[in-house]
């Protein structure tokens, strides 16, 4: 992959709300620029979770900035990382030696703690939103990363929890191996147990590259557990759902992380019924429905999932807290960025109040949806029904639990 030549095609500096201008207007101004780089699967299982509606969110998010920004411009560029960690270290040590400020997105667990590594050896800064892994303000939390969007612990928590609750006690596992898939098994699987239910078994299948999951549903099927967990996300959920309908499995499923874009894939006559969780979705309130109207001409055919939220949000939280210590000290030091990102309260469109924990864990609500069936859905993209608000306090891993090095017991 030609990285300078990605990085080039996918860059734009926006100098005010709204025109993008070019790289040389903007240079020739003699303003400082921020440059932020969107790092994502922009061609893989993950495209339409992240991908380019997540690069259109960070343009949006520094266009609707610029009257603010405190005389500096900013670029966006944007690269595909391939689902590979090697590949995705070598894009941002590249990208950060070259003066990219913030690296934000990144989904794929692998890949995102190979981007922190990277961020905390050239103390710079990495606001993760695609990344699901709670290592990231675990064992592998340091003081150049923030984790906005969504984490392991509070999926297990919110969709899995809702699903023992109901009944469902016995547990077998489909899991993406990788770091996400296991993290997300590994949380999902000590709340059960805490819950006395059990764990049947478990499949782990190659990423990125399986399509055909036909002989772990069978494994599912005849292991006489109540429930299969799906540990993975994007293309493999949509594809091991699919499946499962063809086959008639009778199985409970949990998608254990599951976008509306993966709705919008299986269609509601596929996914009805369905709980998930997600931290955003663009019709909860007058909020979100005015962000994802801005957001529609950019991309008019993949309505934003919670992902996309996090990178508008996160993109935003970022340039008002430059705006807060300089360009200047910004630049010179991502630590004191990160710092002044936790100091401040974060407000915006798609989370509404919210803040960012001392181990750099965003505070948000949670919310617990159940997918409509086709009857009860009343237009466009109009999937989700409202099952359970959890507040920032019950959504996420006690503070206390994490074992992040940068909290003193």
């Amino acid at each position: 992959m030609d990285i300078s030549r990605r990085s080039l095609l996918g860059t734009a500096a926006l100098g005010t709300a709204a025109t993008a201008l070019p790289i040389t207007r903007a240079r020739a101004q003699g303003k400082p620029v921020i440059k932020i780089g969107v790092l994502n699967d922009q061609s893989g299982p993950y495209r339409d979770t992240g991908g380019l509606t997540s690069v259109a969110c960070a343009k949006m998010a520094a266009a609707e900035f610029a009257a603010q920004a405190n005389g500096y411009t900013v670029e966006i560029l944007s690269a595909d990382h391939q689902n590979k960690p090697d590949v995705d270290a070598g894009i941002a040590r590249q990208w950060y030696d070259q003066g990219v400020d913030m690296i934000i997105d990144v989904p794929n667990s692998g890949v995102a703690l190979a981007v922190a590594g990277v961020a905390k050896e050239k103390n710079k800064v990495h606001v993760n939103s695609g990344a699901a892994t709670s290592d990231l303000t675990g064992p592998a939390c340091n003081a150049n990363i923030i984790h906005w969007t969504y984490d392991t612990w509070m999926l297990a928590q919110s969709t899995g929890g809702a699903t023992v609750k109901a009944g469902g006690d016995s547990w077998y596992f489909i899991t993406a191996d990788y770091a996400f898939g296991h993290k997300l098994e590994g949380d999902t699987t000590a709340l059960v147990k805490a819950a006395k239910g059990s764990v049947k078994g478990s499949s782990s299948y190659p990423f990125p590259g399986t399509t055909d999951f036909s002989s772990y549903l069978l494994q599912a099927q005849n292991s006489g557990a109540k429930v299969l967990g799906l540990a993975n996300a994007g293309g493999d959920t949509i594809n091991s759902i699919k499946q499962a309908k063809e086959f008639g499995l009778t199985i409970d499923i949990a998608a254990l992380l599951m976008f509306i874009t993966d709705v919008n894939a299986l269609t509601l006559e596929v996914a009805q019924g369905l709980h998930l969780t997600e931290s955003f979705y663009w019709d909860l309130n007058d909020r979100t429905r005015a962000f994802t109207k801005r957001l529609l001409p950019a991309s008019p055919d993949n309505y934003p999932n919670m992902d996309h939220a996090g990178v508008y949000a996160g993109t935003l939280h970022y340039l008002k807290a430059i705006n807060q210590i300089g360009v200047a000290a910004s630049k010179a030091d991502g630590k004191a960025s990160v710092a002044a990102m936790k100091a401040l309260p974060t407000d915006d469109d798609c989370f509404g109040r919210g803040s960012i924990r001392a181990d750099g864990r965003g505070m948000f609500h949670s919310y617990l949806f159940q997918v409509k069936k086709p009857s009860e859905s009343k237009g466009k993209w109009d999937y989700y029904k409202l099952v359970q608000d959890s507040d920032p306090e019950h959504a996420w891993r006690p503070l206390a639990d994490g074992n992040c090095p940068l909290i003193k017991a």
